[in-house]
């Protein structure tokens, strides 16, 4: 299976950024594990900008998407339109529990149109995605 993992805004801190909620590895280590450990062919992209984000998910020629939208997955209908266009499946994945914080982040935009989500399990979320493409 062909996987493609996108972050949004912000991941690109992940190790040094609030390090009590997101804990202090960073993705680029945790995808090299994820990469070694996995039957799959996994590519992975980030960036903080919007666009960007749509225009790698609408170029995407993968099996699956597993997407952390980031602070978007509570703001960008403009991405939320573009999950629902496309034909490829996306997992949303998040590292914090997003209901368990801040009020403004207990709505998604994305989860109705994806296929699942999993919240909360810190970045063993994205091995869970691996897994639920699997099933």
């Amino acid at each position: 299976m062909n996987l493609l993992v996108v972050n949004g805004p912000n991941l690109n801190l992940l190790g040094t950024r609030e390090t009590q909620i997101y804990g202090n590895v960073t993705f680029e280590a945790y995808f090299e594990s994820l990469k070694a450990n996995s039957k799959h062919t996994l590519h992975y992209f980030q960036s903080n900008i919007e666009g960007e984000l749509i225009d790698c998910l609408q170029k995407a020629q993968v099996d699956g998407i597993i997407l952390n939208a980031g602070g978007y997955t509570h703001t960008s209908v403009a991405l939320r339109d573009c999950i629902a266009a496309i034909d490829i499946p996306v997992i949303e994945v998040h590292i914090s529990n997003i209901s368990a914080r801040e009020s403004f982040r207990h709505d998604s935009l994305l989860s109705p149109v994806c296929k699942g989500c999993i919240f909360g399990f810190g970045l063993a979320g994205y091995q869970l995605a691996i897994q639920a493409f699997e099933l």
